[in-house]
């Protein structure tokens, strides 16, 4: 009997329904924007440290992020191929460039050269060959990013840093967290464009040979180099997200705008809840007479909490999934996770649990006597 009273009091007043479902609707999409935001954020972030795969980073002293790039000083690859238990060592070049539009204008960008010929970056060509950045001056783009470079196809021509480059490659979904547009090219194309010495790279991306210790090595290299940092990947990665989104303040900002959705979720469905309570206490006094325990009324509430719940994380799950589908082709990364799907769940439930206790709580002064008082 419970669920069934439960069904017929969340029901019988279809306004009342509509204004509590309106709040959790809200709380979910908002709350699963958010985190979604966040986590889009955080992929973002890291993409460049994920996909360049190194067992330790060597970057200069002070270095806050991937994208906050210097040079280091040139002699670093010899002392770390020579150190024991290190299989390779690859340049990375970074800099930030200027990009000059074909029909005018310019913007700024980031520029990232490697040895393409190892296939490391760029990921996800849709367009060219990663082997087609060999070519002079051959740089890859975004799609994301065309309107902003002033650019429409593969083989259209711009200027960075006032020499000319051939748009030889196309990727799909690089995007940065800082919306500068990422150009990659070749190491030899980088250093050339960002006026860089021979031997000059931003970072160097180490990787173990089998068997060695991590810990061992990455101390022995910062004995060799100590004018450099010597990172973990997990280190630099950690890095990375701490700056960006907490130094800067805007990972707080997206947390704390999931708080308040739930807070107003919370508020919303406990003064609906607790209005329909006070609206049927005659109802509840009645079960009290004719034997109900208190207990008994709580569940009935508790499910009443639990159905809207159920109801309204359904439909906000699948607004939220419509607003994730939609910032596809925007700068915008809204992800969607299995963990945050279940996440929402336990909020949803667990908010309108917390807003069925303010309801309860005016039950349990129910006097049973009032049935007969009517």
């Amino acid at each position: 009997m419970i669920p069934k009273l439960a069904y017929r009091n969340l029901f019988h007043d279809r306004l009342s329904l509509v204004v509590t479902l309106t709040g959790i609707v809200f709380s979910v999409v908002l709350v699963a924007v958010q985190f979604g935001l966040y986590l889009g954020s955080e992929n973002r972030i890291a993409a460049m440290l994920d996909n360049a795969k190194a067992d330790l980073w060597v970057v200069p002293l002070g270095t806050k992020s991937f994208d906050d790039p210097s040079f280091l000083s040139g002699r670093e690859r010899h002392a770390i191929l020579s150190m024991p238990g290190v299989a390779s060592a690859e340049e990375l070049v970074v800099g930030f460039a200027s990009w000059r539009k074909p029909r005018g204008g310019s913007t700024a960008a980031l520029l990232v050269g490697s040895n393409t010929a190892k296939g490391m970056l760029p990921w996800d060509i849709v367009e060219g060959r990663m082997a087609d950045l060999a070519s002079p001056n051959g740089v890859a783009v975004d799609q994301t990013y065309f309107s902003e470079l002033g650019i429409s196809k593969l083989r259209d021509k711009a200027e960075v840093n006032n020499l000319e480059v051939t748009v030889t490659a196309v990727t799909q979904g690089i995007r940065s967290f800082t919306t500068l547009p990422y150009i990659f090219t070749t190491l030899g194309t980088a250093r050339t464009l960002l006026d860089a010495q021979s031997e000059q790279s931003s970072y160097m991306l180490v990787q173990l040979a089998p068997g060695s210790d991590l810990a061992t090595v990455q101390k022995a290299l910062a004995a060799r180099l100590p004018d450099t940092e010597i990172l973990t990947h997990d280190a630099f990665r950690q890095r990375s997200l701490d700056y960006w989104l907490f130094e800067t303040g805007a990972g707080s900002a997206l947390i704390a705008g999931a708080i308040l959705g739930i807070i107003v979720g919370i508020v919303i469905v406990a003064q609906t809840l607790y209005a329909s309570t006070k609206d049927h206490l005659n109802e509840f006094a009645t079960l009290r007479a004719l034997g109900a325990s208190a207990g008994y009324i709580h569940r009935v509430i508790l499910m009443q909490a639990v159905l809207s719940a159920v109801i309204g994380y359904l439909l906000g799950m699948c607004l939220s999934l419509l607003v994730i589908e939609g910032s596809k082709a925007t700068t915008l990364l809204i992800l969607m996770t299995p963990n945050l799907a279940l996440m929402l769940v336990v909020l949803t439930v667990g908010m309108c649990i917390l807003a069925a206790i303010c309801a309860i709580f005016k039950v349990t002064r129910i006097d049973p006597a009032v049935v007969f008082s009517r």
